[in-house]
């Protein structure tokens, strides 16, 4: 086995049970990997430098093959459910073993980083990919360790990554031939089958969610942050699609990260050392930093360019409307590094609301605030995930349900406990439909939300005016600058007012059905923050 790049001291994978590999190139820079790529006839680079590159048959996340390693130390910690499948062990090992035989003589990539800004917890991370390009994104979504701190650099947690492998159902235990499994007695995550990087970012997500609340007490978030000049924190939670990133990339405000984050008892810090935008529709007037990001070192993701040029047609989604582009956090001029700050003063939750039920933005009280945590509504945004074609009505605890190994109320608690006797406003914002539901109203404006949230920010809101929303019991301002007074109450855009009534009613029912399975955790202030559905004639 050949071993080239930039190493630890006695660093090696055949530790991992790669030694039969024909080579092994350590943390090449990005200009290398882009080479490699290209070389191999598996990107291309856009006129700005960024390199494209195609996911193949998956552009999105499947979650239904995403597992965790069911023993002795998962068993009664995990939230075993939907989104958190078990997984043998010893099925596992065999898989394991299969994976490593299948990259033997070939060449693979490999690059040590690590999660979690704060050194306090920083995690060691090891990745090993079967392409340049997927090794390329975890040198620009994880925290990239100095020269000298990879001379004496040990990983706590390994990653194979091999797109190119596909498993065997009924000899692997695996629902098909793609999967993403976690195994936290080994300490390693194994994806096979699929080439969508996402997977390796989320599984990191994941294994930080469990370990995190548990073992450090700190509360492990699905959102964007960023920070003021006067110092004071934002933190933006929302699932894909919501706005999380396009939000927090503010030029006003300095970016902490755009969307995964922890929130300890002095700080809020980023797991990551990048950026994964979505770019469908991405214009240089609407989100100039995540635009002008796009650039050589950056990865795009089954894009289309423009008839006969390298110019990128961000508005071409016929590969997918889940085409990204993932980047190093410093590609955003005004991005805070190291990225962590202190405790927020404000939270938003994003909410994409297909129905046009809720306001632009309504202030949240404690009560609210913790329902409207544990409910997580949105619609999940068309390709995102893997058969999403249109918004889709959906409850994702904590916003991130997909991502919770832990029972959602442990990470409601943490926060719980962050808001109380606390001074940290707390809102909800619609940065869905307006004016009707999905294929009658409009998407909002995203100036109008920008609005919204820097008046927010400034403390302009507590200024004005509020009215309260029926059944949803939302308090909403009534005015705001740069933003028509007559869409923050939802219901006057809506022709047909008795249209809206009932639509709100049947919105509120699912809420009521979806809170049922938290009702016993909650307390009579978060009971009573459920909407209340109007009786009509």
């Amino acid at each position: 086995m050949n071993e080239y790049g930039t190493r630890a001291k006695n660093a090696t994978i055949a530790s991992l049970g790669l030694q039969n590999v024909e080579a092994a190139y350590w943390n090449l820079s990005a200009a290398d990997l882009v080479e490699e790529t290209i070389l191999r006839g598996e990107g291309t680079l856009s006129n700005t430098g960024a390199l494209a590159v195609d996911t193949g048959e998956f552009t999105g996340r499947s979650p239904k093959d995403k597992f965790i390693v069911f023993d002795d130390i998962t068993k009664d910690t995990v939230w075993w459910s939907d989104v958190n499948i078990k997984f043998d062990s010893g099925k596992f090992d065999l898989l394991y073993n299969r994976i490593c035989a299948y990259l033997g003589g070939k060449e693979v990539f490999v690059r040590d980083a690590y999660a979690c800004a704060d050194p306090a917890y920083r995690l060691n991370l090891r990745v090993v990919t079967e392409f340049p390009w997927s090794n390329l994104f975890a040198n620009n979504l994880f925290l990239r360790p100095t020269l000298n701190e990879i001379e004496n650099f040990e990983p706590e947690w390994n990653i194979i990554c091999a797109p190119g492998f596909k498993a065997d159902p009924a000899i692997d235990g695996t629902r098909q031939h793609n999967f993403a499994i976690l195994n936290m007695t080994r300490k390693c995550i194994i994806i096979g089958g699929t080439a969508y990087t996402g997977e390796i970012k989320k599984g990191i997500f994941s294994l930080l969610n469990y370990i995190l609340p548990q073992e450090k007490g700190v509360l492990s978030m699905h959102c964007s942050a960023n920070l003021g000049k006067d110092g004071d924190t934002a933190l933006f939670f929302g699932l894909s699609g919501t706005g999380k990133t396009t939000l927090s990339a503010d030029a006003n405000r300095q970016l902490i990260g755009d969307d995964e984050h922890g929130w300890s008892d002095k700080t809020i810090f980023n797991f990551e050392g990048g950026c994964y935008a979505k770019c469908v529709d991405l214009s240089k007037e609407k989100e100039p930093e995540i635009f002008n990001a796009v650039k050589f070192g950056a990865l795009l993701e089954n894009i289309e360019f423009k008839d006969q040029t390298g110019e990128v047609d961000y508005t071409n989604i016929s590969k997918t409307e889940n085409t990204r582009v993932a980047y190093p956090l410093h590609f955003i001029e005004n991005a805070l590094e190291p990225s962590f700050a202190g405790a927020p003063k404000n939270i938003f939750f994003l909410t994409c609301d297909a129905f046009g039920v809720l306001p632009p933005i309504s202030k949240l009280d404690a009560g609210q605030a913790m329902y409207h945590f544990l409910s997580g509504y949105t619609a999940k945004v068309a390709g995102t995930e893997i058969g999403v074609t249109e918004p889709t009505l959906t409850f994702s605890a904590c916003f991130g349900k997909v991502f919770l190994p832990l029972h959602p109320t442990k990470y409601a608690e943490l926060l719980g406990k962050k808001l109380e006797n606390s001074t940290i406003n707390v809102w909800l914002v619609n940065t869905g439909w307006s004016g009707g539901a999905f294929g009658v109203g409009s998407r909002m404006k995203l100036s109008y939300t920008r609005a919204l949230i820097t008046a927010a920010l400034k403390g302009d809101l507590e200024k004005e005016n509020y009215e309260t929303l029926p059944v949803f019991n939302l308090k909403f301002p009534t005015n705001c600058i740069n933003v028509p007074s007559e869409i923050l109450n939802p219901r006057n855009t809506w022709a047909d007012k008795a249209a809206y009534d009932a639509k709100a009613n049947s919105l509120a029912n699912s809420f009521i059905q979806n809170f049922e399975q938290y009702a016993a955790f909650a307390n009579k202030e978060i009971l009573e923050a459920a909407p209340k559905v109007s009786i009509t004639a």
